[in-house]
């Protein structure tokens, strides 16, 4: 298969990915469950954490990849990146107030800030333009079998010690968060010792920090990204609405393994797919999928509903999440992948703590109005994702002046 042919860097960062991807699994899904049950805290304070965090640490991404095309290099950042968010998790077994938790929080997307955006660029540059879509598809396909792993270890370890209970114990996920150390430490050091350097073609001058630098069809693409985001809350809220149709911890587990199962099985032909037909083509396809999955969520009655509905969730990542990025790398010459991964990533942070932040004050409200009720953030998001498919679709109805 077309696969086998991917060099070696495509491999080494996809393990990594597999890795990192079991460590985080077994316990950010458990996070929002732990601040609800546990710590008691409301929606709108577990949207400031997710948007907080990553909006923050996303900044650092625009830094980390131009740093990493005016250096040349992009494997030692991504190695320290790895490593910064090792190094957080162990805090978060102590933590006993939201405030803690945000801080475990924003260093460990401090750590993806230092490491997305080069590590991107590495994989961009280790592969063909012919394969690209296959090469970031394949990575999503193994980062997203890393997180089925976690969440089948979560699942196992909360089947062992609170089958059956609707919430989550604070016991349940210090144990969690004990055993997700282990593939995390793993994974720098996979990464740290069999990846190779690859040299920066193209840079006649050193790269500088400028928007208008970048190739006009990057910073529409950019402007529309901002556009979806903006409804494209954290996922936690589909956990949460998932638990208020009844669905127990152990349910939670079963379906986040089944998006991630479905994930995994479609990232990989989904990316070859976008190699044959066209990024554009693909990314409308997967917002459509995301757009009417959003409206499902909203009407749906019961929990059996959102479990089908969050296994179809990972049809629209398996056709965007590696588009996208092969897509970036469309639209920008080798020396300018570092600055445009991290700008990329850093639209996509800045605009994920607004969207969660509006998530949270739809559903629950602010201060003693009591919000619109858990269809609200759903509502948002779909109509936000029907909007960047007409923008992309008809770039005339914007301007990038």
């Amino acid at each position: 298969m077309a696969f086998r042919s991917l060099p070696r860097n495509v491999w080494v960062v996809t393990a990594t990915s597999f890795l990192t991807d079991i460590s985080s699994e077994m316990i950010v899904h458990a996070l929002p469950l732990f601040l609800a049950n546990v710590l008691g805290v409301r929606t709108s304070v577990i949207g400031l954490i997710e948007g907080l965090a990553e909006t923050v640490a996303s900044l650092l991404k625009i830094f980390s990849g131009w740093l990493s095309d005016r250096l040349g290099t992009r494997k030692g950042l991504a190695v320290a990146g790895y490593g910064i968010s090792s190094l957080a998790k162990p805090f978060l077994y102590i933590a006993t107030t939201w405030p803690g938790v945000l801080a475990v929080r924003f260093v460990d997307r401090l750590g993806k800030g230092v490491r997305t955006a080069p590590r991107d660029a590495l994989l961009a540059d280790s592969v063909e333009v012919r394969q690209r879509g296959l090469a970031f598809g394949w990575h999503r396909a193994g980062d997203t079998a890393g997180a089925l792993v976690g969440v089948l270890l979560a699942l196992l370890i909360v089947w062992a010690t609170q089958a059956g209970a609707l919430v989550l114990s604070r016991a349940t996920f210090q144990r969690l968060v004990w055993w997700s150390l282990l593939p995390a430490f793993l994974a720098v050091f996979v990464l740290a010792t069999f990846s190779r350097e690859v040299a920066v073609t193209g840079q006649r001058e050193r790269p500088r920090l400028s928007w208008r630098g970048l190739d006009v069809r990057f910073r529409r693409f950019i402007l529309i990204i901002l556009v979806f985001t903006l409804g494209n809350s954290a996922d936690a809220f589909l956990i949460l609405r998932a638990q208020e149709r009844g669905l127990n911890v152990l349910g939670v587990l079963a379906m986040l393994a089944t998006f991630n199962l479905v994930y995994a099985l479609a990232a990989g032909p989904a990316g070859a797919l976008s190699d044959r037909i066209g990024r554009r083509r693909l990314l409308v396809g997967g917002w459509l999928i995301y757009g009417l999955l959003y409206l499902g969520f909203a009407l749906a009655q019961t929990a059996a509903v959102v479990w089908l509905l969050y296994g179809l969730y990972g049809l629209y990542y398996g056709a965007v999440e590696g588009t996208a990025k092969a897509y970036v790398a469309d639209l920008v010459p080798s020396a300018q992948r570092g600055t445009a991964y991290g700008v990329y990533h850093a639209a996509v942070g800045v605009a994920a703590f607004p969207a969660s932040l509006i998530a949270g004050i739809l559903w629950q409200g602010v201060g003693s109005w009591q919000g619109f009720g858990p269809q609200a953030p759903f509502f948002f998001g779909a109509a936000l994702a029907f909007a960047a498919i007409l923008l992309f679709v008809f770039p005339n109805l914007h301007h990038d002046e």
